[in-house]
Formats: structure tokens, sequence, C-alpha cells
């Protein structure tokens, strides 16, 4: 049979080793020389695993064990097969990600004041922030705040159209300077303020951290928070993936992984699920995610 690591992923927060034989919590993955793999038992300790499951497991996945490598299909048709004979949760588990660097990824999207030509200086208007479980890539929590610009107030057409944020939705609302505050409040409650715990935001490009978030806090004279200060940035992370740069964002990126869009383009909260979604994709594949700004 043939599989490929990556598809089966690797439990911790680890490295990946590069010995030829890669453990997979019960199975280990032994690659032969034409550069497949075989399915075996771990044979150390608490951790090994019977002939006779493996011999069960074997059966249960029938033909998809010499489907080709690298089919995507793979890992979700055999773990329904496993889990529907009793395999339960420690298959489940076995068929996972690679490794992340990271606990958690923020993925963040910001929305600002805009027109045709453009209006300056340009300020937050919707601050959305997904927290993107690190091991199964999946949202555990979102932050979603609109914010009320106080230097140009009022929304010029161009930018509703654009981004379908209306007066009403930023009326009223709060300033930069306490949706900052309540950041800070949600990192605490999440526990990513914890330094044992590596967290790294995800923007799709360097805009948001690198020019929009300081920028508009110089003007206001606000500190930026040390979290902001790093990022990956998704088009980048898309490129070294795929080997090609996703000129049109987004739309690219979906494009090239065959995935569908979420939602309206330009909505801060549809392009972070986006933004997730790329990820998720990418990870599945084997990608491992690094940080690409330069530090400050």
């Amino acid at each position: 049979m043939c599989i490929y690591p990556q598809h089966w992923g690797f439990p911790a927060f680890t490295e990946p080793s590069a010995s030829p034989a890669t453990s997979l919590g019960i199975f280990e993955v032994r690659r032969d020389a034409s550069g497949c793999s075989m399915l075996a038992p771990l044979q150390t300790g608490a951790a090994r695993f019977s002939s006779y499951l493996l011999s069960r497991a074997r059966k249960v996945l029938g033909s998809h064990l010499f489907s080709p490598c690298g089919v995507p299909e793979f890992c979700s048709i055999s773990t329904r097969k496993l889990a529907a004979h009793g395999f339960g949760a420690s298959m489940a588990a076995m068929v996972s990600f690679p490794p992340q660097r990271y606990h958690y990824f923020l993925v963040l999207d910001f929305e600002a004041t805009c027109d045709k030509p453009q209006i300056q200086p340009q300020e937050i208007i919707e601050f959305p922030i997904l927290k993107l479980n690190g091991r199964t890539m999946e949202i555990e929590s979102t932050f979603h705040m609109y914010v009320q610009p106080v230097i140009h107030p009022q929304l010029t057409p161009f930018c509703t159209e654009l981004t379908g944020i209306i007066q009403a939705m930023v009326d009223g609302q709060p300033s930069l300077q306490q949706v900052l505050e309540r950041v800070d409040e949600w990192m605490a409650k999440e526990g990513l303020l914890d330094p044992n715990v590596k967290s790294i935001f995800v923007t799709c490009g360097d805009w948001d951290l690198k020019i929009m978030l300081p920028g508009q806090c110089q003007y206001l004279g606000l500190p930026v928070a040390d979290y902001f200060k790093q990022w990956i940035n998704l088009k980048k992370a898309y490129s070294f993936a795929m080997g090609c740069w996703p000129k049109n964002g987004l739309l690219d990126m979906n494009k090239g992984l065959s995935l569908q869009h979420i939602g309206r383009p330009h909505s801060g909260i549809d392009d972070c699920k986006n933004i997730a979604n790329i990820m998720k994709t990418l990870a599945y594949r084997g990608f491992i995610f690094k940080q690409t700004s330069k530090p400050f």
C-alpha cells in the first residue's frame, strides 16, 4: 500500500521526525525504497498495537490501502470506515494534520474607511479575529466588533458598496481604543496571553498589521500590543506551498485549491472564514505555517 505521511499527520506539537519510520500514535509509517510507505504497528511500551487489530484495520480499509499516493479523499474515507468498525477516537486522532509550530492561529482581516480617490487617514471599521486551533485547524472562538470612525465618521457610498458595511453598523460603536481594550480582554480570556501558549496572527497580506493598525494607532497616540507585531502573510504561505503568487488574493487561493468562496468579498468576518478554510486545506496537504513578518 502507499500512504504519504502528510495525509496522516502527527499527534503532538513537535517537528516531524526525519527518521525512516514516522510515529503516528498507534501506527507508524515505514518508507520503502520507492518512497511509498507501509502501515505498521508500533512495537514499544503502552503504544503496542496487536497484529490482530492491524489486520482488522487493513480489512476495513480494503481497496483504499492501494489508492494512489496523494489522493486527498483517502483520509476522510478511511477515517469514516475505521470509525464505523469500532476503531473510534484512537483512529481519528491518528488521521490528523501535521504538527504546526503554533498552538493557535489568530486570523484577522480589517475593513477600513475608503473612497476613490482614497481618503486619508483610513480608519478601521470592522475588527474580526478567528481563533484557529493549530492541531485541528478548526475555529474555536470568534472576536468580532464594528468600530466607530472619528476623523471621517460618515461612510462613503464606495465604502458601503465595497464592504457591505452601512452607516448604522458603525454609528454608536466603540472607538478603536475601546475595541483594542476588548481584544486584550478576549485574548486573556482565551488563554492567549499565557507565555506557554504559542499563537500568531494570520492576515491576507501585510497591510493589516504592517500599515493599517500601527498607522492608525500612531495618529491616535495609542500603543500597539506586542502580539500584533508578528504575523503570517497567507499570500506568502500560499506561494511557498503552491509555487505561485495569488495576485487576486483570496479569490486566487480559493480557485487554486478548488474551494468555494465563503460569503461576500471584503466582508472582514467572511474574509477571515476564507483565510481559515485555506489554511486548513494547506495544512491537510502537509504545509507547516511559519512567521513571515520581520521583527519590529
